[in-house]
This record gives C-alpha cells, sequence and structure tokens, in this order.
C-alpha cells in the first residue's frame, strides 16, 4: 500500500469521522489520537467484539481488501494479522495488554506506518455506563515519526475512528455498517 493512496482515503473519510473524535496532541515526532463511542451493550459483549476484528473493521484499510482475512487474539502476545493470498500475510499489531473487559491494547503501526518504523499504541478501553451500556475510548499514540507523517494525524484519526464507529455499528446491530452484512 502506498501512502498517498492511504492518506487520500484517510482525508476522504475526515466527513465519516465520529463526533467524538480529536487529534488531542503533536508534536515534532508524534502525535495522539482519541475517539470515544458509547455502545449500547454490556462491556463482555464490546469485549468479546474486539475479539471479531474481521467482521468490522473495514476491508477498504486492509491489504486483502477483505477484513475477512483479518483476526486478532485477545492474549499478550497474540497477533493482529491478515492472511493474504500465496500464503502471504501481515502483522498489523501485536497484543501488549489484556484486561477482558476493561483494556486491549496493540503495539500496532497500523498500514503505511508500519514502514515508517514508528512506535504505535492502539488502546481501547471499555467502561460500563450506567444504563448498562460501554463507553469505549480508542487511543492510537504515535511516537518516532517524520515530519510529514505527523502533518496527516487527522486523517489517520478518521481512519481509526471510523474502525470504532463500524465496532458500536457491529454490537449494536450484528453489522458494521446500516445497510451491510456480517
Amino acid at each position: 500500500m502506498k501512502l498517498a493512496l492511504i492518506t487520500t482515503a484517510a482525508v476522504a473519510l475526515l466527513a465519516a469521522a465520529p463526533a467524538h473524535a480529536e487529534v488531542k496532541q503533536t508534536w515534532a515526532a508524534g502525535f495522539r489520537l482519541e475517539n470515544r463511542a458509547t455502545i449500547a451493550a454490556a462491556p463482555d459483549k464490546v469485549w468479546a467484539a474486539l475479539g471479531q476484528i474481521g467482521k468490522w473493521w473495514n476491508g477498504e484499510h486492509s491489504y486483502s481488501g477483505d477484513s475477512a482475512n483479518m483476526t486478532v487474539v485477545l492474549t499478550p502476545g497474540g497477533c493482529f494479522c491478515e492472511a493474504l493470498p500465496k500464503g502471504g500475510g501481515v502483522k498489523h499489531g501485536e497484543v501488549v495488554m489484556v484486561m477482558p473487559g476493561q483494556t486491549l491494547r496493540l503495539e500496532a503501526p497500523l498500514g503505511p506506518l508500519q514502514g515508517e518504523g514508528v512506535g504505535a499504541a492502539l488502546t481501547f478501553t471499555l467502561k460500563a455506563t450506567a444504563d448498562g451500556g460501554t463507553e469505549v475510548v480508542e487511543t492510537f499514540n504515535i511516537g518516532g515519526a517524520r515530519p510529514e507523517i505527523v502533518g496527516y494525524a487527522a486523517g489517520i484519526d478518521a481512519v481509526v475512528g471510523e474502525q470504532l464507529q463500524r465496532l458500536k455499528a457491529f454490537v449494536e446491530t450484528g453489522r458494521p455498517q446500516q445497510g451491510q452484512t456480517p
């Protein structure tokens, strides 16, 4: 995947970013992104859905073009991986923290960031709400980036924020987007 293609797609997604999306901070060599969603389901159900990433991640943000090829193993050292044709594959990230029903953290330099050699932490923090739902805070912290990569922070935020909205839709409706089948 070329950086230009991902960046163009990311910028196009800015209009689809979730209401609670934010580039929290940028600095010369990195940035911190935060997205929030309240999901109408208990934390255990949301947690289980995190482990079904191939059912809600947008396949347009994969190397194979099909999110069904993506898996994540919810255990420390578990792989967030994607199968490719002819025995190939991509390790998008590695699970580094598992607190079932509470926190999932991956070292995950997603997409073009992988080739940049950056450090990247993608964290999903779940908290039960008073009405039986779950507030999910998704943070994506990037360090060691070139200045031109830091300039793409808003577009990257749109891409990771879209995934959180797709997770929400999948948990609540069984489909990652309205009108789609699981």
